[in-house]
């Protein structure tokens, strides 16, 4: 089969290769899927550089952990009945060597969830990582019904789909953007006012959006840089669910003050969410999607060949993509 792999850490152009690898049979409780589309995310970019020093100890690595594709053989203990389902695939690269950036992939059958009908390729490799964490960053908290909940970098991959999971389920939500383009995303994702983070000072217009109520809970992608603000319009009591902090990687908390605030801050990873937080998010997916009058709003800004992955990885580096970036492995 045809596979994106590294052998070392660097550059996506200077380590990523194109190349034959053998077909893997899959084991008991297995399913190899035909991979058609792989996501590529930060996590992804961030590995091939070395974020995971021991990551090449035991050899090549072929990368990302989000895909989609129909199932084509099954192991012992599976329901040979699935062979043939189109699927979606999440943490292929967590714990283990090979991802989806290949045309086909050998894993757990619970890491497989069926594609919801009707939906693409290309949609079902952002279910993993973008979709999951928002998930867990809204729902950790208990049910958000009835919240205001500030969703900071709203129209990025992961604030995008928290706006969404969060006013769905009956939260009022406050966003943050610092463009016409992205405050446009928001409203249209579901929040109900959207402020500029780039402002000085943007936590006053927070509660000015709130007529001075503070807000239950924030999903936070820039927890470090953002901090002071946050502290400033969250109310006693609320709780923090943080995701990303790439501006300060070492942020110095403000002890004293969070103590007597009574917070609560949540990391989230998708690769260590409990698993029945993951089994929900995977049948909320389902739910969502199926309902009549239209599942989630997926925005995919590039795709490229698997040949060009170096160039799906470069733009997902950029940081500046308001979208997924999809490798189109194969047709299926």
């Amino acid at each position: 089969m045809k596979a994106i792999y590294f052998e070392r850490f660097g550059k996506a152009e200077d380590t990523l290769i194109l190349g034959d690898e053998p077909v893997a049979d899959p084991g008991k409780g297995e399913v190899r899927v035909k991979i058609a589309t792989s996501g590529v995310n930060p996590s992804d970019v961030k590995k091939r550089m070395g974020s995971f020093p021991h990551l090449l100890d035991n050899g090549y690595v072929i990368p990302h952990s989000d895909g989609a594709g129909v199932i084509e053989a099954v192991g012992e203990g599976v329901d040979p009945a699935r062979i043939g389902q189109k699927v979606w695939v999440y943490q292929a690269q967590h714990g283990r060597r090979f991802g989806t950036a290949a045309q086909s992939v050998v894993i757990d059958e619970s890491r497989a969830p069926a594609l919801p009908d009707g939906a693409s390729f290309e949609t079902g490799a952002i279910y993993g990582i973008p979709v999951m964490t928002a998930h867990r960053c809204v729902f950790a908290e208990g049910a958000p019904f009835g919240k205001t909940i500030l969703v900071t970098g709203g129209a990025g991959r992961v604030g995008h789909y928290a706006i969404q999971w969060a006013s769905r389920a009956g939260a009022r939500v406050i966003a943050t953007a610092s463009n016409p383009e992205d405050e446009t995303a928001c409203l249209e994702a579901g929040a109900a006012h959207v402020v500029n983070h780039r402002k000085p000072g943007w936590s006053t217009d927070v509660l000015k959006a709130t007529g001075g109520e503070k807000v239950d809970q924030v999903v936070e992608v820039e927890f470090g840089a953002n901090l002071a603000e946050v502290l400033d319009c969250i109310r006693i009591g609320g709780a923090i669910c943080t995701y990303s902090s790439a501006q300060d990687m070492n942020p110095t908390l403000p002890f004293y003050r969070m103590m007597f605030m009574d917070l609560t801050v949540r990391m989230v990873i998708v690769y260590e969410m409990p698993e029945d937080a993951k089994a929900q998010a995977i049948a909320d997916i389902a739910r969502v999607e199926a309902e009549p009058e239209g599942g989630l709003i997926h925005r995919i800004a590039e795709t490229h060949e698997l040949a060009e992955c170096a160039a799906a990885h470069a733009a997902v580096e950029a940081g500046n993509r308001r979208g997924a970036v999809i490798v189109k492995v194969q047709e299926v």
